[in-house]
Order: structure tokens, then sequence, then C-alpha cells
């Protein structure tokens, strides 16, 4: 049967169970426990079993046995439980002993009931509200009111006998050290909800293992009523996937060993080494800065032009040439605020001797229109990075549209001055403005731009493989199972649309000396492009 069947049914049976036992017991406490035990005993049967044909003679079958049972128990203290259920008898609840230690232990352990049966509990025993009102404020019978309680019992007994072992987070909580988004922003700040302590341990909780509420509080070291609001919340936003009753991370959680950053660290420096230095000796030797269709501000800069174009080819060419076995929508988590992305945190450890640390990098990053794309990086080197990086990205619509107008007419002042606190224009007077970041006119220069970069990957092919391959290897073995598809999609861009690749190639030529220091006044502008969509 059913329970809401069975819990209407029992509904009909209360008052003439509870006025049998009245007759028959010597106080009202012993007929209300036995009323109870009658019902609990026919309920469980109904949710068993469907071959109850005649309830009325079951629940007076069941009641005689029961009154039968209270008879040879009268001198226990045990009413109306049998013998072989002793064993089951629930430890004191917290109106029932002057301990202090035994109601503090009872307190806690009532964290960790069911919800329902928690908010029973408390209003019940903590509030003294009758049965009769817990069932009208949570719209349910009384008889399921009965029956919460009972089990909660049983479950506190359990708990106070158990011996719970908070896990090392308690006393050695993680932090996250870094996080990152791959895909589209919806309208939540992401990064806000994992500012709080509590919220990133309950995740590394069950980075490797589900677990349930409990377990997950016991690893905390914390009680279950705080974790439970916190999962929900996960849960509702694609950050933890429920598997039961249980709790698994649904994001990158990265925590890599010092050999293993030591490893990455070399693998990059060796690969942006070879990609930037042939870069950078093609570009400077083939005319192609020299092009009309060059365009910007600072033109006769190469070493400006160069800060924008080395990184944008290191992240946007060969395109043709990467591995695409795994597909974004594959493992992209839509969620609640709108947004299509891979969160991914990272676990710091101690870093190796000489590890490049990726200080204030954003991006790459770009939006377009049916026209234009505009693109960037940001950088150590790059003035108001944050600010200047989440502008465009949040402005990039305006940005967009104000640059096809002003092609063709004169802005407004305010316009004018919008783009260039964010760094995009500079004015030269009243009526005329100059675009300070990198312009690419027209698509020929734009595919001629990749084209270059394409050849020095097919050149260098095999030995991007060979760096390539024992690094991912690390990092998918240094991952549990279930975030391996993830990162394997993200492995297919390394050397490719990689802000740690982009970021080695930039490094590479600043510590060379190929690359200068930008001027203060290039600053915002640096590493940005405009481009035929």
């Amino acid at each position: 049967m059913r329970k809401t069947e069975a819990e209407a049914v029992l509904e009909s049976w209360m008052k003439p169970v509870l006025g049998f036992a009245l007759k028959r017991c010597r106080t009202a406490e012993d007929a209300e426990d036995l009323s109870q035990e009658i019902i609990l005993r026919v309920y469980r049967t109904l949710l068993q079993r469907d071959d109850v044909e005649d309830v009325e003679r079951y629940v007076w079958t069941v009641a005689h046995n029961a009154l039968c049972n209270y008879y040879r128990s009268a001198s226990r203290n045990t009413v109306g439980i049998p013998l072989e259920e002793v064993g089951e008898i629930p430890a004191a609840l917290p109106e029932e002993t002057d301990d202090a230690e035994t109601v503090d232990r009872l307190k806690k352990e009532i964290a960790y009931l069911s919800e329902t049966q928690r908010k029973i509990v408390v209003a019940y025993y903590i509030d003294r509200k009758k049965q009769e009102q817990i069932a009208r404020e949570f719209g349910i019978p009384v008889g399921t009111v009965k029956w919460h309680l009972f089990e909660a019992k049983k479950e506190l007994k359990r708990g106070m006998e158990k011996m719970r072992e908070n896990g090392d987070l308690k006393y050695n909580p993680v932090k996250f050290a870094g996080y990152g988004i791959n895909g589209s922003l919806g309208e939540k700040d992401l990064y806000s909800m994992f500012r709080s302590p509590l919220v990133q341990n309950i995740c590394y909780s069950v980075r490797n293992t589900a677990k349930t509420v409990n377990e997950i509080a016991d690893d905390l070291g914390v009680s279950p009523v705080y974790v439970s609001g916190e999962t929900e919340h996960l849960e509702e936003y694609g950050f933890l996937k429920k598997q039961g009753e249980k709790y698994l991370v649904d994001f990158l959680i990265e925590e890599p060993t010092p050999e293993l950053l030591q490893l990455e660290c070399e693998t990059y420096k060796a690969a942006g080494a070879l990609f930037a230095n042939a870069l950078y000796g093609e570009l400077t030797a083939c005319g192609v800065l020299d092009s009309p269709a060059l365009t910007c501000a600072w033109k006769n800069d190469r070493n400006f032009l160069l800060w924008a174009l080395v990184p944008w080819i290191a992240a946007c060419s060969g395109e043709a040439l990467r591995e695409k076995k795994i597909s974004f929508k594959e493992v992209a988590t839509v969620r609640k605020d709108g947004g299509t992305n891979i969160f991914h945190a990272t676990v710091g450890c101690d870093a190796p001797e000489g590890y490049e640390f990726m200080n204030q990098w954003f991006g790459p990053l770009w939006n377009a229109d049916n026209r234009h794309k505009i693109w960037q990086v940001g950088s150590e080197w790059s003035a108001n990075l944050q600010d200047r990086v989440m502008n465009i990205q949040g402005d990039a619509a305006r940005t967009l549209a104000l640059y096809d107008r002003e092609r063709k007419e004169k802005l407004s002042p305010d316009e004018y001055a919008w783009l260039a606190e964010r760094g995009l224009i500079r004015m030269m007077d009243e009526d005329r403005a100059e675009w300070q970041i990198v312009i690419l006119e027209t698509k020929e220069l734009r595919d001629e731009l990749l084209a270059i970069g394409s050849r020095i990957r097919e050149k260098y092919a095999e030995e991007f493989r060979k760096l390539r391959d024992p690094y991912v290897k690390a990092v998918l073995g240094d991952l549990p199972v279930h975030m391996r598809k993830i990162k394997e999609f993200e492995t297919q861009f390394i050397f490719f649309s990689d802000g740690r690749f982009v970021f080695h190639c930039v490094k590479n030529l600043v510590n060379s000396g190929k690359l200068k220091v930008p001027e203060e006044a290039q600053k915002k502008a640096l590493s940005t492009l405009m481009m035929p969509a």
C-alpha cells in the first residue's frame, strides 16, 4: 500500500485505538504509548503488504497482542515494547534527563536527523507542542507525527551509542587558491559562492567520494544543519550532484602536488619558448607589422603591436590542428542563473622553487557581434587589470557598437569619455580620437597572421606532442574518475587557446628582452585587438 493511502487509513483509527488503550492501561501516559505502538505496527504492515483484506480485524489483532505485552511488562519501565525490541529503546531525550553532558550530546545528535524528523522533534520536545498542533502546522496526519517521533528516538539512540570521528578538515581545512570559468557567465557571481570556507570544504569533502550530509558534517566537525542548506544550494546551481542521499562534487577541484607543478612548469616553459621565439622571428622579419591594414595609435611602436599579436596568435592559430574528441556541450553545466560553463578550483600547495606564477592573469577573453570581435588577455603588465577586463566583458556590446559608429560619424563627448576611461581610445583634440588597441582592418590580414602561427605549429608538431603527452597523462591521473572527462576536454586546448601557454609565450619574450615592459600610458590598451568577426 502506498504511504498516503496507509496514512489515510490509520487516521480514522487513531481515536478508537486510543479509547481502547485508555480503558485498559493504568495511566494516560501508558495508554498513549500503547496506542502509538499499535498504530505504528499496523502502519509498517500496510506499507510492506498489499494483502491485508480486513484492516479492522488486523488492527484489533495487533491491539490485543500489544495489550498482552503491556500486561507482561507492567513491572518494567519500557511500556508497550515487546522483549525482543528492548535493544531499540532510545536514550533519554532532553526533558527526560538532568545530566548536562547527555543533554548536550542529544541536542547535537538531533542535528543529524532528517530535516522533517529534526523539525518535529524540536517542536515536540523543545517547543513542547502537542502532536495534534504539529500535525496541523506540517499539514500531515497525527499518525505520521507519531511515526517520525518513534523513528527519531531510534536514530538518536544509535547516534548516542556511536563515537563520531571528525575528519582532518575540522582541524586542517582546505582553502581554494584559485578559481576559473570556461564558458558563458550567468547573472550570479559564481566566485562569491565559494568565498565561504564552509562551502569550499563541503565541496572538497566530496571531491573523491559521494557522502551524505551527516558524513560531510562529520568530516568538517560541524552540525549537519549548516551543511544541509549549503549542499541544497550548491546542487541547485550545478556544483554538486546527488546520488540517492549522497552528494558528489560536479566541477573540477584540482589538487596538484609539487611534482606535478614542476612538470607543468617545465612543460609550458619549453613549449612557450619554442613557439614564442619562432613567432617573434617570423613577425619581425616578414614585414607584416608594416601592413596598412594593421592600425593603432601606437602603430610605430612595434613592441606594443607584438604585445597584442603574440598572445592572440599563440591562442588562436592552428585551430584545424587541435584535437576535438570531446565537445564543450558534453561537459559544461547549464546553470540556474543562465550561464553555461565549466567551473574549476585549485587547492594550493607549496610550489617548487622556480615555479612561474601567472600573476593577475585573465583570459583569453573575447566578445563579438556580426561584424567585429574584440579579443584580449590581462596580465601583471596591464594597468587596472581586473576592472579593465571585466568592464570590457560586461560592456562588450556597447564597445562593439561604438566602434562601428565611430568609423562613420563622431560620437558624443560622453561616449568618447566612456571609451577613453576604459583605455580603448585616446583623445587627440576635442573632435578627434585614436583607437589605442590594435586593429586588424581586413580578414585577409587576420588570416595571414593566423597562418604564420599554424605553420610554426606544424613545423614543431612532434616536439609539442612529446611535451604534451606525459603532462596530460600526469594531470588526468591526479584526478578522481568522475572529473576526468571535463579535464580531458580542457586538455584539448593545451598549447592552443590556453591561458597558461599564452602566459609562458609572453613571459619567455619578456625574460629574454625581446618584449619590453610597456609604457605606463599603454598599459590600459595592452594585449587588446579588434578584428573582423
